[in-house]
């Protein structure tokens, strides 16, 4: 078969309707969750900590289950506990409209966190199961850039909405995913396991077992303690330059960078670079931005390094999620994807600790460059361990040329 017998990445109707709903997910979070701190803290008085536990045990909640989301659908298929993540995190995030009481919105909140662990794994599943192998990476690119745009437009609805009331917010929120719902309704297949014994919890063992995608897992957890910097230590900084009104402009260049340049990157990157080397590449741009900002004494400076790190973020999510659909059996795709997410889960959360401690370490000693140059460490490390976890990784199937 010749090169041009491939046929061209046209969206098909189903990956069309999984780029859309990724949009209204990642949009009806963003516009409900950035204002229960402003609402129950600001406007209710409760106290920060308080808060804090209760969107802490959220994100614990979905990171615990995303991996057994995963094993669950190559059992009985990715779409149904898609559909039911959905039901539940629009049930969640309607209750916490609703909730007065901290058991409230810590029960609706979980609610939600459940939600968001059913639909995550088999989202990646089925965005591969309906993708050929050599489109994956720019179809992978697509549902990332319309989690940006959810990312930027949601928080803009949020803001919109606060004057109408926490209430009105959480309900829009919680109507996005009713959207959503319908949408992967309608278009995605119902894509029935042809070893659906594969799954379950001995898919979650033999992801485990596999030396290969076990290290490649391991290793990944370096690269997402340095991704949640853009939440703690690269967000203080901004604020200490330029006051808390930094946030805006910070998180704008962030997700407006992806959104704009992330599909045309990849495709350029996907001509001349191979999988795994653009992997290890990024993550390595990705550490000399953090290590940049060291040397960052404006805003403008701060900017200019988060550009940089944005250009190595936007490359490694589909990058990694390419690489996880080539290690992973085709009938284990849920459990592998759902495996990959321990090295988000304790990265994020190992990186939520360390990235406030090192800016208070470095303040206490007057060494302020001291959390930069330890996350430019943390990368050139993780860069290392990826080249080495991927060494016997095969190329992606090519098409011969006559």
């Amino acid at each position: 078969m010749s090169a041009a017998s491939v046929p061209p990445f046209r969206p098909s109707g189903a990956q069309l309707g999984l780029v859309a709903a990724n949009f209204l997910m990642w949009g009806g979070f963003f516009a409900v969750i950035p204002l229960v701190t402003v609402h129950f803290v600001g406007g209710l008085g409760w106290t920060a900590a308080s808060v804090g536990l209760v969107l802490g045990l959220r994100q614990l909640t979905q990171q615990g289950l995303t991996v057994f989301g995963g094993a669950w659908a190559d059992r009985i298929g990715a779409k149904p506990l898609i559909l039911a993540g959905c039901v539940l995190r629009t049930l969640g995030f309607a209750g916490m409209a609703y909730s007065g009481t901290f058991p409230a919105l810590l029960a609706t909140a979980l609610l939600a966190g459940v939600g968001g662990g059913l639909f995550d794994a088999p989202k990646s599943a089925a965005i591969t199961a309906v993708t050929r192998p050599e489109h994956r990476t720019r179809m992978f690119s697509l549902t990332s850039m319309s989690g940006n745009l959810g990312m930027v437009s949601g928080p803009l609805l949020g803001a919109a909405l606060l004057p109408l009331g926490f209430r009105t917010a959480g309900l829009v929120a919680a109507s996005a995913y009713l959207v959503a719902l319908a949408v992967l309704g309608l278009t995605l297949p119902h894509l029935r396991p042809e070893h659906p014994r594969a799954g379950g919890l001995g898919g979650l063992a033999r992801a485990a077992r596999d030396l290969r995608f076990r290290r490649f897992t391991l290793v990944l957890i370096g690269y997402f303690l340095l991704s949640t910097q853009i939440n703690v230590a690269v967000t203080l900084k901004a604020i200490a330059l330029a006051g808390p009104g930094a946030t805006g402009p910070l998180y704008g260049v962030s997700a407006g960078l992806s959104v704009l340049l992330q599909y045309p990157l990849l495709r350029l990157v996907e001509r001349r670079v191979r999988t795994r080397v653009a992997l290890v590449g990024a993550v390595l741009l990705v550490a000399a931005a953090l290590g940049l900002m060291a040397f960052a004494t404006s805003f403008a400076a701060l900017l200019g390094c988060v550009a940089l790190y944005s250009l190595g973020t936007m490359i490694v999510y589909p990058t990694q999620q390419t690489l996880t659909a080539r290690l992973a059996p085709p009938e284990l795709l849920g459990s592998y994807f759902g495996f990959s997410a321990i090295s988000l889960g304790v990265g994020g959360a190992v990186g939520s600790v360390l990235g406030g401690a090192l800016v208070d370490v470095g303040a206490r000693l007057h060494f302020t460059a001291l959390p930069w140059l330890t996350l430019f460490v943390v990368g050139l490390v993780t860069a290392l361990g990826l080249r080495w976890a991927l060494r016997d990784v095969p190329r992606a199937q090519t098409v011969p040329r006559n």
